[in-house]
């Protein structure tokens, strides 16, 4: 089991050209194809997601005691507000299963590697977080207008559920204007590094996972207009796979509120086979910066002859917690 993407996050010559920054065209990171099922697969897809983060809180509750969370620093009564998240994840999953009936998949296989209070803390914040986004980008392609007002309720609560642990880990509760969509690849991709096994007889699910996207672990906060970002092995995993060639060139593509930024990779020297950037994009061009939770992927696309697509992804998704421009100790303070 990888845990590539988010594992980073929770421990923590040629130069980078920048490239365009745009606005979506749409409030989604990419054109979407018809989904076979339509609506009933989006409701399974939702119905996975909120089964992956019931489970994740009911064995958080069953590992770790109110007693640790408060000598962790998580004062009374956070551990108590906890046990509500589970009980709204608890309830996103019972109407999603009573709403799709015979047609609902059953709980997968999971496994998260959170080994203490902080780090179980630091991956709800991620969880929520994909969980916004995952919402978000799939709205546009719920036909069922009841539906849609199912789905709009509870991304609402799952942006709450955000805040209220971002606040609590001392990060900005609402880093940014808008919230980030993904499309169902993109989160597929997060979600799928925590699943170990499907409930046998469900149908799989039309969705793929990209090649995971490992980047290097960094003991400074992240910062907008600064940070530089190194994709561990990505070239030559790449290669390996038959995705580029060594001269193809690559981009790392930001997704931040309805911004997106690509910024041309360069090769590391030696033979790792690393991607890396110089600086994570800022603001400009009427864009705000990358702030918070931020969502990267390798592509071919340059952002100008192509946009980024699932076709055009060789690996993701990466997550990088991003300071707003000038913030250096990734303290949020009131």
């Amino acid at each position: 089991m990888r845990f590539s993407i988010i594992s980073a996050l929770i421990a923590g010559s040629n130069l980078a050209a920048a490239g365009p920054v745009f606005k979506r065209d749409n409030p989604t990171a990419m054109d979407y194809n018809p989904l076979p099922g339509g609506d009933i697969t989006i409701l399974n897809y939702a119905l996975t997601l909120e089964y992956l983060e019931r489970e994740f809180y009911r064995q958080g509750l069953a590992n770790y005691t109110q007693e640790q969370f408060v000598a962790a620093g998580f004062q009374d009564p956070f551990y108590a507000n906890l046990k509500e998240i589970y009980y709204d994840e608890q309830t996103h999953v019972s109407a999603l299963a009573d709403a799709l009936g015979a047609a609902a998949v059953h709980q997968a296989e999971y496994s998260f590697p959170s080994t203490d209070v902080k780090s179980f803390l630091a991956l709800s914040s991620v969880l929520e977080g994909v969980g916004v986004s995952a919402y978000l980008g799939a709205a546009a392609e719920i036909a069922n207008k009841a539906y849609l007002t199912v789905a709009g309720s509870i991304l609402t609560v799952e942006s709450r559920h955000s805040s209220y642990i971002r606040a609590a880990l001392k990060q900005s509760p609402f880093p940014k204007p808008f919230d980030t969509p993904l499309d169902f690849n993109q989160v597929y991709s997060l979600a799928a590094q925590f699943i170990t096994g499907f409930a046998p007889g469900d149908p799989a699910l039309p969705f793929k996972a990209f090649p995971p996207l490992m980047l290097e672990p960094t003991q400074y906060p992240y910062t907008a207009g600064t940070s530089p970002v190194t994709f561990l092995h990505a070239q030559k995993n790449a290669i390996e796979a038959g995705l580029i060639k060594a001269d193809t060139p690559i981009y790392a593509v930001f997704f931040s509120g309805l911004d997106t930024y690509y910024l041309e990779a360069r090769t590391v020297m030696g033979d790792s086979g690393d991607f890396k950037i110089d600086m994570i994009p800022t603001e400009g061009n009427k864009m705000l910066a990358p702030t918070g939770q931020v969502y990267v992927v390798l592509s071919t696309a340059d952002g100008q002859a192509h946009k980024v697509s699932d076709e055009n992804t060789i690996s993701g998704v990466g997550i990088l917690e991003v300071n707003p421009v000038g913030w250096r100790n990734g303290v949020y303070k009131e």
